[in-house]
């Protein structure tokens, strides 16, 4: 057995931010357990249960010289602290920490990789496969335990011989289901009029940033193939991009501008789907997206275009449908079929809610990392085969 380190944790990523959205439980656990908690990131917001925080420059882009010194920094860190664990999340920031962790994983150090979603996937371009894919195998063999968010990341790096000390299936991030839950009638109606909707408007909505993989003009085009049948219908696009302005023109176009609402960057969310009747989802591409699980819980149906994410989490007549990439005429069915079915819409809207509740919830995915964690300190990994724990 190797010595004991001191109960110190350090957590990176890209940005800082994507620690203030999805992981704070896990911050907070870590702390109740008698923890230091460390993050290394880009970016100055304060994030609370976390003892110190560093500000480092990593890009999204693998081609920026910035990382290079984000690599040196994190090295630095890593060095100069000693953690019992580096839990290292998002594509670079995963690369430059696994890269600068080598030696302290011979000193003992258990490093854990969460891939939310590999960028090369069934489907996706040639590059991703020609850039990314090598790069992911080579260093699963700098990783302790590789945690995959879907079934399908997971059976890729266990069929395609990625050699992590162990890898692993969690359901996501985990959704707050004491926050995003449904409604009554009464109190979602409230919230139309506070947003100045009607209850009879058909509120379908879509949190996501404008670019190409979002694919917001699939919904747009759908909506306009329905705009005469479905005079109340209302697309709610809330999120910023490169892409905002060419989807506005589109709807100009179409004649539809005063059916779609372009809200922009939100801190509501919660609220939007709360007053919605359907989430709509048209990314090309997706590891377990959240929007789409947080609409679950709110116990909204989902219309969605058919990709590894979307298929993980929603199951055709049981909490909504998966559809063609780009098939504008099956999307704008299956709206008009919502629409115009309060039943149907309400009996996909509860098993959405159940689906959350049993496998998708912050308690449920605590309590999978719970065991990842506890294993990865007590034991380093569990056996491939045998799944029971075994010494390092």
């Amino acid at each position: 057995m190797e010595k004991q380190l001191p109960k110190r944790v350090l957590f990176c990523a890209t940005v800082d931010y994507h620690f203030k959205v999805f992981h704070i439980p896990y911050l907070k656990w870590f702390k109740e357990q008698g923890w230091e908690v460390h993050i290394a990131a880009f970016g100055e917001l304060e994030l609370p249960f976390v003892d110190e925080k560093y500000n480092i420059p990593i890009q999204r882009s693998p081609f920026k010289l910035k990382n290079i010194e984000a690599y040196k920094q994190l090295k630095e860190i890593i060095d100069n602290n000693t953690y019992q664990i580096i839990h290292c999340h998002t594509p670079m920031g995963g690369v430059l920490t696994r890269l600068a962790a080598r030696e302290a994983r011979r000193n003992g150090t258990k490093v854990i990789y969460t891939a939310h979603g590999f960028h090369f996937c069934k489907g996706a371009p040639l590059v991703n496969w020609l850039l990314y894919y090598p790069i992911e195998r080579v260093l699963a063999s700098y990783t302790d335990c590789l945690i995959t968010i879907n079934e399908e990341d997971f059976n890729l790096a266990k069929s395609h011989g990625f050699k992590a000390g162990t890898i692993e299936h969690v359901h996501g991030v985990g959704v707050n289901t004491d926050v995003f839950k449904p409604v009554d009638g009464l109190r979602k109606n409230v919230l139309r009029r506070a947003y100045g909707y009607k209850p009879e408007d058909f509120l379908m909505i879509y949190a996501a940033e404008f670019n190409k993989n979002k694919n917001q003009q699939l919904l747009i085009r759908a909506l306009a193939e329905i705009k005469d049948e479905v005079p109340g219908a209302r697309l709610l696009l809330a999120g910023e991009g490169a892409l905002l302005g060419e989807c506005k023109e589109l709807a100009e176009k179409l004649g539809i501008s005063g059916m779609v609402d372009f809200l922009g960057f939100r801190n509501d969310v919660e609220m939007l789907l709360k007053m919605s009747d359907i989430a709509v989802a048209s990314s090309l591409r997706e590891g377990l997206p959240v929007n789409i699980m947080e609409a679950m819980a709110c116990g909204l149906p989902v219309v969605a275009t058919k990709n590894r994410g979307h298929r993980e989490l929603i199951a055709n007549y049981n909490n909504g449908w998966v559809i063609s990439e780009n098939n504008i005429k099956e999307m704008a069915e299956k709206l008009f079929l919502l629409a115009n079915n309060s039943e149907l819409k309400k009996y996909l809207g509860l098993n959405g809610r159940k689906k959350i509740d049993i496998s998708y919830s912050t308690k449920k995915v605590l309590s999978e990392l719970n065991i990842i964690y506890i294993s990865i300190i007590q034991f380093g990994a569990r056996d491939e085969k045998s799944g029971v724990p075994r010494i390092f």
